[in-house]
């Protein structure tokens, strides 16, 4: 299980700043879709930039042009690009043959997806790295959690690693390594701590201890 600190409601400077913080105590850094839509793919390749060995993940929610998206995230410094679970097939696929061609890997993001299991069934055919499922900010707010919906893709896929966001903190961690995804994705659970790093630290202790 990998940690995966997601950065939404930060400036590039300020996703700089915390990461230097934490950087001994996690695998990939996302770049968030509100840092992508404030700031564009610099904040990516400034990122990546600050911390060139470090894994860089563009949310960029891909829906449509999937092969270019790819391309520029790409050639912005990501390693990893995010794109719909509910996108069109044809997407996907130029999403994948895309990533492949640059030594890139795509994470399809559940949010969203009404039949959880067969959609993620379908995804792996069509050769994603990851499948994600989500539970978004405004879904988190009315007490919802994607327990379930992980469960759901575990019995079903084969091929891609499976991977957890939203709300996940300290206290709910125990419940999400239970699950064991290969990729949890931690936001507000480490960056709306006073000491980051302290909480970065106990979270990866936890999730490496399994």
């Amino acid at each position: 299980m990998k940690l995966q600190l997601a950065l939404d409601l930060v400036d590039i400077n300020g996703a700089i700043e915390v990461v230097k913080e934490v950087e001994n105590h996690v695998d990939v850094v996302e770049i968030g879709t509100p840092v992508v839509i404030n700031e564009g793919l610099k904040a990516v390749k400034e990122m990546k930039k600050a911390f060139p060995d470090m894994t860089v993940l563009a949310d960029l929610k891909i829906m449509d042009a999937a092969g270019y998206e790819v391309s520029q995230a790409s050639a912005s410094g990501a390693d990893i690009v995010t794109i719909l679970g509910a996108a069109e097939d044809e997407s996907i696929k130029g999403a994948v043959k895309e990533a492949k061609k640059q030594g890139k890997e795509i994470l399809a993001d559940m949010i969203a997806v009404q039949d959880i299991e067969a959609r993620a069934g379908e995804l792996d055919q069509l050769g994603v790295d990851y499948i994600c499922v989500h539970t978004g900010y405004d879904l988190q707010a009315v007490g919802k959690d994607s327990f379930a919906d992980l469960a759901a893709i575990k019995k079903v896929v084969k091929n891609a690693k499976t991977a957890i966001a939203g709300g996940i903190k300290l206290e709910t961690l125990p419940e999400v390594i239970s699950h064991n995804p290969d990729l949890i994705i931690v936001g507000g659970g480490i960056t709306g701590q006073e000491d980051k790093a302290s909480a970065a630290k106990q979270i990866k202790e936890l999730i490496t201890q399994g």
